[in-house]
């Protein structure tokens, strides 16, 4: 590249192509027209939505079965917190507490512990809680 003096000419010129001072040349893409480098093709934008949908595919029916047994341990776990607060209820009150919303009434459960997550009512039994 051949410049004559730099700090007052504006454009400097090699053999092929002028270009403003102090900008970078571009190299061109010979597969895109104006030369610009950034974006997708849609090619590249369908397989990626491919890829997607075949791992949506792939975990949302697992996902699906497990529904049933996750909402089954949930009222197993809800059913091991009721007995907990029966047992706390029992130690400072030295009764079993008659019905659920007792142990409402008093404090040591919610108004939303009382059912398990898949829809059964707990209820005491025996001084145990059981779903049904």
């Amino acid at each position: 590249m051949y410049c004559e003096n730099r700090f007052v000419l504006k454009w400097c010129s090699d053999s092929r192509k002028d270009w403003p001072l102090g900008q970078k040349k571009r190299k061109m893409n010979p597969k895109r027209k104006n030369g610009k480098e950034n974006g997708f093709t849609i090619l590249e934008m369908m397989i990626v939505m491919l890829v997607i949908a075949v791992l949506l595919f792939i975990t949302l029916p697992n996902i699906q079965q497990k529904e049933k047994v996750i909402r089954a341990k949930g009222c197993d776990s809800l059913q091991s917190v009721v007995n907990s607060q029966i047992i706390l209820f029992e130690i400072e009150n030295d009764r079993t507490p008659s019905s659920m919303q007792e142990l409402v009434r008093e404090g040591y459960l919610r108004e939303n512990q009382t059912a398990c997550p898949d829809g059964r009512v707990l209820q005491i039994v025996n001084g145990q809680a059981s779903a049904q």
